[in-house]
């Protein structure tokens, strides 16, 4: 797994700058987040998916683990993220009016391609599954996408 040690830290360092970029957008907004329903959750959503990549990121760069304790650390943390995740999103989806249920499936979907691929990856890992490591892959871009479509929405959608 060494060849894919500059790619996760790269992968860590942008996931911990915009991490840190929406808590602080968080902070500007937070009056108004906490005044619209359903925004503080998605907020803490979005903060979580990041942090779910920067602590997988930090699992893959541990030196001298084998694979099989990657698989299990990732494994055990996607599955946790992921459970929080889905609370998270059937509370947000409940508190939505009826016109906008349907426009968050989106939302819901992306979420769960944010986290699922994870714990398929820890599965993978300690199956010792040939590149069970690309299962990160997507995991990773719908997260940070998904963090930054939310992002935007905190800071700039909900000024409009």
């Amino acid at each position: 797994m060494a060849e894919w040690n500059d790619f996760f830290v790269a992968v860590a360092g942008a996931s911990a700058a915009l991490t840190g970029l929406i808590f602080v957008g968080i902070s500007i907004s937070l009056t108004k987040i906490l005044s619209i329903q359903g925004l503080p959750d998605r907020a803490l959503l979005s903060l979580l998916l990041l942090l779910n990549v920067l602590i997988i990121s930090i699992l893959f760069l541990v030196p001298q683990q084998t694979t099989k304790a990657i698989g299990i650390e990732v494994l055990v943390f996607g599955i946790i993220v992921w459970v929080v995740v889905l609370k998270l999103d059937l509370r947000i989806y409940k508190q939505k009016q009826n016109r906008y249920r349907l426009p968050y499936v989106f939302y819901f979907v992306i979420d769960h391609l944010a986290t699922v691929p994870f714990v398929i990856a820890g599965f993978a890992l300690i199956i010792n599954c040939t590149n069970a490591e690309y299962w990160v892959l997507p995991a990773i871009i719908f997260s940070i996408v998904k963090a930054v479509l939310d992002g935007w929405v905190l800071l700039v959608e909900i000024n409009r």
